[in-house]
């Protein structure tokens, strides 16, 4: 007869203790009001459920729409050409509103183009994103109404009776009521490699999250074992809310593009404001101004002048070059989730990483067996059993230790409960991975997994925090004693044996031996290996399995081997490139310091020996302690998400551009506060992912160092078009300005006519500049390809300005001989001035439009480097050239063709009109070439 189920004790009112491991399993039971054999009913659970809430984390409210479009026309460049479309919408309406208002409709275009742009590609991102989330839901295994239940991980309320095995995913944080050999795998949210052995017992004082060996959290999971647990916290109560309830007080900076974008924009609406109010107050000055016609015609001068400085194509461009190389990170699996944050990485200056997952494989690895007869390397890392077993530098080919090694991994194999899966060429385990060590181990020694394979289990003595052993019972092939096979901590397993397994015999284990064993444990730990003794003993063919405790005595000591996470095997190169580049790589990792730091002088972060400070250290540091720790200390171990934040915090305080790399829950509040978050894609949680600006579909940290490399390109095509833009509208500003101020000189006044106020160029024409010169070759120029080694260079300061003083110099030069060339050329066609011509004032001004047209198409060979020859590779980029090909068609239909000709007032030229329009262009070539000759004959060393 089945026993009656007991109603389900009502929820105490009485909250359980803060911290419930320091509390009898029994007393958080009663506390929360639940029977550990039985659970909680159906209804009690849907009860708590709407009390407490789902047993989620809270997730931030999807951004609508029209936010998201908003944040487009955000951008000061932006707002500065939203005005300029007011003033031009305004010239267009005193004027009487004739026919459409051409200026302000493509300002407009331009600053909507820009919208669509960012919008589409932030779109993307987001789906990107979205494709890295498992598309499974957790499930939890629980106890309600005494029957074993498997509900969704979000049901669960505090209270649930959690059943714990292998492979499970801990859904909530829980108290511990029993455990078997129960190992969690807590990386996640303490940065710790090795699963941690839990077991019921009070803690006898506070301790920190990963020494709570009577508690299992949400979001580690089980590797090894079996065990129940009452839940006593769920979705933001748990120590993954915790962390998300930290994320909510750390503040998202702006990336250095966007804070010099923004310094760019403030700076060139000053400077326009300043010089269209200086050329209508000269202008009104030197004309003869009188009526509002010509009052309308000085404010348009005004605006033409406005538009001409303000490059109007930046914030589109901007976008596309962004949008370019966030495209090429993606083809690198570096998804970026904001457009500004692909620039941010090629400014890093430091790369503060954590260990497990990200630097390391979080494969647990066997590289070192040592035995009697000396020591063997396995090659190899990972899973993956591909490698061999080698003596010094050789094969491994001494018989002895050959069958020493093979015993002691043969050994381990068959002391252990785990799996080795492979699956479309990727192997995982099932259960332990320091016990998956041995499986892929024993792969590598001929023999082995054969002679492992003839053996039948018939019994096991499970591993226990107490025991720190494990034994199993194996029945060899064919007749002949069993044998008790024993592995676990080396300074346990010796004092249990009496002999030494030599070659293939049996020596007794004497003081001396004994000690030269217990040195070749402590020199594997001095070495930041993890180190497990293997041994065994023949016993009674027929033993049951009961005591088998009894007969872990008087064993054979076979040998011991150093396991160890190993590093990936490409980041060791990439750290170096990244050192070249004058990028500082930074450890910061849960796990213990002589781990960290012999993992960093592996990778090459730092040489060996160097120091390694834990989070213990940091606590106890002042603000300028810690300023000084972070500026000589590469590696910190034992940290928790708090020190992450403050090293961080103090790197930026110290004026680096800090990007942060992690996987783990405990990573997203630093990845959230850095410069540019870096979350891992498979392994990272999804609060990281959440947190991060980019996000890692390899998890490779080899593809960080592409994306700084593909960042840095980015920022030199920046200043490349900036360059052009900016040189090249300061032409069209020089123009209009000596015009105005020299207008006698160059023979404007006398070729007026009926025009009260004359200028050199029309509003239209200024417009057809933009249009032709300032899209598409400054866009060519953003995609340009990699011109120099740019991991060459250390990184930019984040206080140099994207556009310094050397630049501004360029940039005024060019635009005064662009100004000096254009006037030049119209003085030469018309009647009077410096030269005297005797075409009209339409034929002069066409030829003065062509060769400021040309010169900014020559401007652009000058632009692409600033020291470098315009000569260097100049056939590299095939998109300059077209660029530079459809502008001198355009400019030629401008002037050639009769509807263009009324629309923006030209006249056409011919042969030697425009031969002359091309040299005097050509100058502005010749001008920047004996500049960066100069230059370089000064700075010989670059």
């Amino acid at each position: 007869m089945a026993t009656p189920q007991q109603p389900t004790p009502p929820l105490s009112a009485a909250p359980p203790a803060p911290d419930p491991s320091l509390r009898d399993a029994e007393e958080v039971a009663r506390g929360l009001g639940v029977d550990p054999a039985v659970g909680l009913s159906d209804a009690e659970a849907a009860r708590r459920l709407a009390a407490h809430g789902p047993n989620e984390l809270r997730s931030r409210p999807p951004v609508p729409v029209w936010r998201k479009v908003l944040d487009q026309f955000r951008d000061p460049l932006v707002t500065l050409l939203l005005v300029a479309v007011g003033i031009s919408l305004a010239v267009w309406w005193v004027e009487g509103a004739h026919g459409v208002p051409v200026d302000a409709v493509v300002i407009a275009a331009i600053v909507v183009l820009n919208a669509v742009l960012g919008l589409v590609q932030e779109s993307r991102a987001e789906s990107a994103v979205a494709a890295l989330r498992s598309m499974t839901e957790a499930m939890s295994t629980v106890l309600r109404d005494g029957r074993r239940r498997t509900v969704r991980s979000a049901e669960l309320v505090p209270g649930d009776v959690l059943v714990l095995a292998e492979g499970d995913a801990v859904g909530a944080d829980a108290r511990l009521m029993s455990a078997t050999a129960l190992r969690v795998q807590e990386s996640s949210l303490t940065g710790e490699s090795e699963a941690v052995l839990k077991d019921t017992a009070v803690l006898a004082q506070p301790a920190p999250l990963g020494d709570r060996f009577d508690m299992v959290y949400k979001g580690t999971a089980v590797a090894q074992g079996v065990g129940r647990a009452v839940v006593v916290a769920t979705g933001m109560d748990t120590q993954m809310g915790a962390i998300a309830r930290l994320l909510d007080s750390t503040q998202e900076e702006d990336t250095p593009l966007q804070r010099e974008i923004a310094h760019v924009s403030k700076v060139l609406g000053l400077t326009v404001i300043g010089i269209a109010v200086v050329v209508m107050v000269l202008a009104a000055l030197v004309n003869d101004v009188r009526t509002p016609a010509d009052l309308v015609t000085v404010l348009l001068l005004g605006v033409s002048l406005a538009v001409a400085a303000v490059p109007e194509g930046l914030p589109a461009i901007l976008s596309v070059v962004l949008a370019v190389g966030v495209q090429a990170m993606a083809r690198r699996n570096a998804v970026v989730k904001k457009l500004h944050s692909a620039e941010t990485l090629g400014s890093a200056s430091v790369v503060a990483s954590d260990k497990t997952g990200t630097l390391t494989k979080n494969e647990m690895t066997i590289q070192r067996v040592v035995t009697a007869s000396g020591e063997a390397t396995l090659t190899g890392v990972g899973y993956r059993p591909d490698g061999e077993v080698r003596a010094g530098s050789g094969p491994l080919t001494d018989e002895r230790l050959t069958r020493e090694v093979l015993m002691v991994l043969g050994g381990g194999s068959l002391a252990n409960d785990t799996q080795l899966v492979e699956h479309d060429g990727e192997w995982t385990v099932q259960g332990d991975p320091t016990e998956a060590a041995f499986l892929v181990a024993a792969h590598k020694l001929a023999g082995t997994t054969d002679r492992v394979a003839g053996f039948e289990r018939r019994g096991e003595v499970p591993f226990t925090s107490e025991r720190k052993l494990m034994s199993a019972l194996v029945d060899p092939p064919g007749d002949g004693a069993w044998a008790l096979v024993t592995k676990g901590a080396p300074d346990v397993l010796l004092p249990r044996c009496t002999g030494l397994q030599v070659g293939e015999e049996t020596v007794p284990l004497d003081d001396e031996r004994r000690a030269a064993a217990l040195a070749d444990v402590e020199r594997l730990s001095g070495q930041a290996y993890r180190t497990l003794g293997v041994a065994y003993r023949r016993v009674e063919e027929g033993t049951g399995p009961d005591g088998l405790e009894e007969h872990e005595s008087d064993l054979v000591y076979l040998g011991v081997v150093g396991i160890i996470d190993p590093p990936r095997p490409e980041v060791a190169a990439a750290v170096a490139e990244a050192h070249r580049a004058g990028v500082r790589v930074m450890m910061i990792t849960g796990d213990h310091p002589v781990t960290a730091g012999r993992i960093a002088s592996d990778l090459g972060i730092v040489e060996p020996g160097a120091r390694a400070v834990t989070g213990t250290e940091l606590d106890h540091l002042d603000a300028e302690g810690l300023r000084e720790t972070t500026r000589t200390v590469s590696v910190y171990a034992r940290v928790a998400p708090q020190n992450k934040l403050q090293i961080v915090d103090a790197l930026q305080a110290d004026g680096h551009v800090v990007a942060m790399t992690g996987d783990g829950v405990n990573d997203a509040p630093a990845l959230k506060t850095a410069d540019i978050g870096v979350a891992m894609g498979v392994t990272g949680t999804e609060v990281t992912k959440e947190s991060a600006t980019m996000i890692l579909g390899d998890d490779n940290f080899a593809t960080i160092v592409a994306a700084v490399r593909q960042g840095r390109i980015i920022f030199d095509n920046i200043k490349k078009f900036l360059r052009y833009l900016l040189s090249s509208n300061m032409g069209e500003v020089c123009t209009v300005l000596l015009g105005v101020l020299l207008a006698g000189v160059v023979g404007l006044d006398g070729a007026a006519g009926g025009e009260t106020v004359v200028v050199p160029l029309l509003a239209t024409q200024i417009l057809w500049i933009n249009l032709v010169t300032d899209s598409g070759p400054a866009l060519a120029m953003g995609v340009d390809p990699e011109t120099d080694d740019v991991m060459a260079r250390p990184p930019r300061s984040p206080h140099e300005r994207i556009i310094d003083a050397r630049m501004w110099t360029g940039v005024l030069g060019i635009g005064l001989v662009m100004g000096v060339a254009t006037l030049l050329t119209i003085d030469i066609f018309l009647p009077g001035g410096l030269v005297e011509g005797t075409d009209d004032l339409t034929v002069a001004r066409t030829a003065g439009f062509t060769t400021l047209v040309l010169a900014q198409l020559f401007n652009v060979l000058n632009s692409r480097s600033e020291t470098t020859s315009a000569f260097h590779r100049m056939f590299r980029g095939p998109w300059l050239w077209g660029a530079v090909g459809l502008g001198v068609v355009l400019q030629v239909a401008v002037v050639h063709v009769p509807v263009l000709q009324v629309a923006f007032g030209t006249a056409a030229l011919d042969a030697a009109q425009w031969a002359v329009a091309l040299g005097a262009a050509s100058s502005v070539l010749w001008f920047d070439e004996l500049r960066k000759l100069l230059w370089r004959a000064r700075h010989p060393q670059g």
